[in-house]
């Protein structure tokens, strides 16, 4: 009983239920090990009793945040406060030095006078839309401070119904890209969109900074650093400073070797090669680093400086350490390990100049990804690029290593075992601690937040379960023995509004699988968009079978696919269950999984032949893959995303669960049903993608004059 209350005061659950009438224990080896990751003894009986003495003796007067919602009631933290209490709101300032955030809360944008709580505390007045420090006095002389999140009710919605492409950048490779996509093909893509299709929205994998290595880690979803972008996606072309090399000779040998791997990509078979690239691009990056800026190009890198502040400064630092002493700090020598020791700082000096060119990368790829919501915006979308945030980092990493008190270590983030995978799932990523995370007002999860939105019309967050509750899984044991911690989702949502109302955009969700009761409401409640994913929405209360399109919920980006899923055209011919038996992935025989995929996939054609949504009948791939996107269009969702392999017949999925170097997951260009890679300039031309894209706009006329967007 001591072990289990301990737990439940630090948010460890000693049980969960993978369904609801089964109920899991959680070995008490596992809770033991995760509450020693959060800083808490409970190694024996008595390390667990002055724990629990410890744990309740610190009872606070204030959780260490407080939310206040626009337009709702106070939380019981300010009005249930003792009798004669005194508040006292000290604004925080603005990241970068500038002002705090104004906006009276309770009042939207508008601002205006909000009615007095009658259960407020004296001195309280509402603050403005923001963060601050509050702080109580009680009439006996006690005081506390916390972390004061004062936030919109919800985040912005899409101005209006609208489609728009899902796409992994790298695989969308141009004529003038350096062997894979590229912010310039981004660029591209989204204006093409916007203007001739009436697109509103494109959107990427995260494009956060990789963990570099021989191979790097190709997976976009383990990366070292979530804060900052990876300069490789940035197109050398369109830096200023390019044009302005005197010398052009070696810049044209690597446009040469770049364009060779891209003709091996697109018509050799070669996967494509992210280390091959870096190399090609980095030295064109050096060279262009070394053409002095213009006075005006030089002030607006200082003001990125000034805005980024210590975090970009400890990422291009660990940038460069990883250069001399590899990219695993956890092998640095000792002192070099702590990003604020004396060695540190010596290292900072003795390598000024590379942590300065890692700065001006960073500031490069911001500008070109301004640049592609820029183009996007001028299309006439109504959101524009969507990023997408990854649910953790590498272990090495540096993001680990610049904010390593934050990190859970020797723990990995999962999922349990499910109806999916009996052997639960480990990620190899380390969560935050969610007491750090607390203690210090949610900084980092702002200053995240902030980043991925500077330029982006909306976010979709991955696994977005993780605002709530991650499964942690202690190091060296398997994901069965594993157990769920529980984060204050209440302040994380709060965070996470304040963050989109300030940037105007809109967030998108990632609630596929296993899904606490209460989660998918709570996000509703806020406005965050969730994911419906068509082979997934069945009736599962009633007779389990396909969901009509009326039914499903409005509040979502609903699509046929993602990149963790097969293609359409592979769904509909069966060819995902013939790739996962090949690699002996199945865990029955091959018949028995084509059996269930082919009645399952029967059920869905059935409901489209009924709806009269097929009528060219069976048999026809691409019109069977039209019909699927014609009953998202019948759907009241708010975002159709259209996965853009699918328009061109692709039957690969980019990503293949289960799999290592089984499978070239993240390394495959776009291509045609036979396999063959198309270019982007094939695929704005390809007649089958007009005519999918077609049934996703049928009020829309066919034809408009230049330069105006169909209406």
């Amino acid at each position: 009983m001591g072990l289990s209350r301990l737990a439940a005061l630090h948010g460890v659950a000693t049980s969960y239920s993978p369904s609801p009438d089964v109920t899991v224990s959680v070995p008490d080896d596992t809770v033991i090990a995760v509450l020693a990751a959060l800083g808490v003894d409970a190694g024996t009986p008595e390390a667990v009793r002055r724990s629990l003495v410890a744990t309740e003796s610190r009872s606070r007067l204030l959780p260490p945040t407080v939310v206040v919602w626009a337009g709702e009631p106070l939380p019981p933290a300010l009005t249930g406060l003792p009798p004669g209490s005194t508040v006292r709101v000290e604004p925080e300032p603005a990241a970068g030095g500038g002002a705090p955030e104004t906006g009276t809360a309770g009042t939207g944008t508008t601002g205006g006078a909000v009615p007095r709580d009658p259960a407020a505390p004296a001195g309280w007045t509402q603050p403005p839309y923001g963060i601050h420090r509050l702080h109580v006095r009680t009439p006996d002389h006690h005081e506390a401070t916390a972390t004061l999140v004062v936030a919109p009710a919800r985040v912005p919605q899409p101005p209006e119904r609208t489609h728009g492409f899902l796409v992994q950048l790298y695989s969308l490779l141009s004529a003038r890209s350096w062997g894979m996509g590229d912010l310039g093909d981004l660029a591209d893509l989204a204006a093409w969109a916007g203007r001739t299709l009436g697109s509103g929205f494109v959107q990427v994998n995260p494009l956060h900074a990789a963990f570099p290595g021989r191979p790097t880690d190709p997976s976009p979803y383990r990366p070292s650093s979530r804060r900052f972008p990876d300069p490789v996606h940035l197109h050398v072309e369109s830096i200023p400073e390019y044009g302005q090399l005197h010398d052009r000779a070696i810049l044209d040998d690597l446009r040469q070797d770049a364009a060779a791997l891209s003709e091996a990509v697109l018509n050799k078979g070669a996967l494509i090669d992210r280390d091959a690239v870096w190399e090609l691009k980095r030295q064109a990056l050096e060279l262009i680093a070394e053409v002095p800026l213009t006075p005006g190009r030089r002030a607006a890198y200082c003001d990125f400086l000034a805005e980024q502040g210590q975090g970009l400064e400890d990422h291009a630092l660990w940038c460069a350490l990883a250069e001399v002493h590899g990219p695993d700090w956890h092998s640095w020598p000792e002192p070099l390990r702590d990003p604020r020791s004396p060695a540190t700082a010596r290292a900072r000096s003795r390598l000024l100049d590379r942590v300065d060119l890692h700065c001006r990368l960073a500031w490069l790829t911001a500008t070109q990804l301004a640049d592609a919501q820029r183009a996007a915006e001028d299309a006439g979308m109504e959101i524009g690029i969507v990023h997408d945030l990854a649910v953790g980092v590498h272990p090495a990493g540096a993001d680990t290593w610049a904010q390593r008190d934050l990190f859970a270590h020797g723990m990995s983030v999962g999922a349990p075992p499910d109806a999916f995978n009996a052997r639960g799932q480990d990620w190899g990523l380390p969560p935050w601690r969610p007491d750090a995370l607390a203690a210090t007002g949610y900084a980092a999860f702002r200053g995240l937040l902030r980043g991925l939105l500077a330029h982006a019309g909306a976010l979709r967050i991955d696994h977005v379960m993780g605002l709530f509750r991650l499964w942690w899984v202690p190091e060296g044991r398997p994901p069965t023995d594993g157990t769920y911690v529980s984060y204050d989702a209440e302040a994380m949502l709060a965070v996470l509004v304040l963050e989109a109302h300030r940037a105007g955009a809109v967030v998108v969700g990632e609630d596929l699988g296993t899904v606490e009761p209460g989660v998918r409401e709570a996000l509703a409640r806020r406005g965050v968009l969730g994911t419906s994913v068509l082979w997934f929405e069945r009736d599962w209360d009633g007779d389990g079978r396909p969901l009509a399109p009326e039914k499903w919920r409005q509040d979502c980006l609903a699509t046929a696919t993602t990149h963790d899923l097969p293609s359409t055209a592979a769904r509909l011919t069966g060819d995902h269950v013939t790739l996962r038996h090949r690699l002996g992935l199945l865990t029955r025989t091959l018949e028995e999984e084509l059996t269930e995929d082919v009645t399952g996939t029967a059920e869905w054609l059935a409901l489209l032949a009924r709806l009269r949504m097929l009528p060219e009948g069976d048999g026809d791939e691409p019109a069977a893959v039209r019909a699927v996107h014609r009953f998202l269009a019948a759907t009241p969702a708010r975002m159709i995303g259209v996965w853009l392999p699918d328009t061109v017949g692709d039957r690969r999925p980019q990503n293949l669960p289960g799999t290592w170097d089984q499978y070239p997951n993240w390394r495959l260009p776009i291509a045609d049903p036979e396999g063959h890679p198309v270019t982007l300039e094939e695929i704005t031309a390809s007649p089958r993608l007009h005519a999918l894209v077609e049934v996703l706009r049928p009020q829309r006329s066919r034809t408009a004059p230049p330069g105006e967007r169909p209406v």
